[in-house]
């Protein structure tokens, strides 16, 4: 076999390993195994722990409710009849499911023309920069995952009008989103020296 060949062929395996992530990470429920499978994470949840200050167990919480750290998740079918497909429920998409006109509001309020939502670092920017604003707008605080994951869901509108009060449903989610975040916090001081 000659170079060129076993070259060719290595530079295909290495190519379809790729850095691009479709799939979750294993052990979702593990914050620790998470940034260890996914080192790109830890760094992009860092970097907008420092720019944004929303700690980096707010962040996975939020990703993990929306995505499960699928960086191409979408919104499933509508369908008429049952059968026939309709378009998406919505335009939401990527690791933070960002929906259409927020994600270009973003784009443009911070210069990031270039930002795509199956991009980690960006998705995780995007997610401190609508925290900051559900803190700006809401007073809700960066730490709180529960009330941030209301405004997330529900815009900063629809949170400022408590329309997830009837939604017995979201505040179930909600709730998980809070457990999950103070679950990551804890395994996370354990192992945060090791992932720096």
């Amino acid at each position: 076999m000659s170079r060129t060949f076993r070259a060719l062929i290595l530079m295909g395996l290495v190519a379809s390993c790729g850095s691009s992530y479709n799939s979750a990470p294993r052990e979702l429920d593990n914050a620790c195994s998470i940034l260890k499978q996914r080192p790109q994470y830890a760094q992009a949840f860092r970097a907008t722990e420092r720019k944004w200050s929303v700690p980096m167990h707010v962040q996975m919480a939020t990703i993990y409710q929306e995505s499960k750290f699928i960086s191409d998740a979408r919104t499933p079918f509508k369908y008429t009849l049952g059968v026939i497909p309709m378009g998406r429920q919505s335009s939401a998409f990527g690791y933070a499911q960002a929906l259409d006109g927020t994600w270009d509001e973003y784009r443009n309020e911070t210069g990031k023309r270039g930002a795509r939502r199956d991009r980690i670092d960006d998705a995780s920017d995007f997610m401190g920069w609508y925290m900051n604003k559900t803190r700006e707008r809401n007073g809700v605080s960066l730490g709180d995952a529960r009330n941030q994951y209301l405004a997330y869901h529900e815009g900063h509108t629809g949170y400022a009008r408590k329309t997830y009060t009837s939604k017995s449903w979201l505040m179930r989610v909600a709730a998980d989103v809070d457990k999950r975040a103070d679950r990551y916090q804890v395994q996370l001081a354990g192992c945060k020296a090791r992932t720096r």
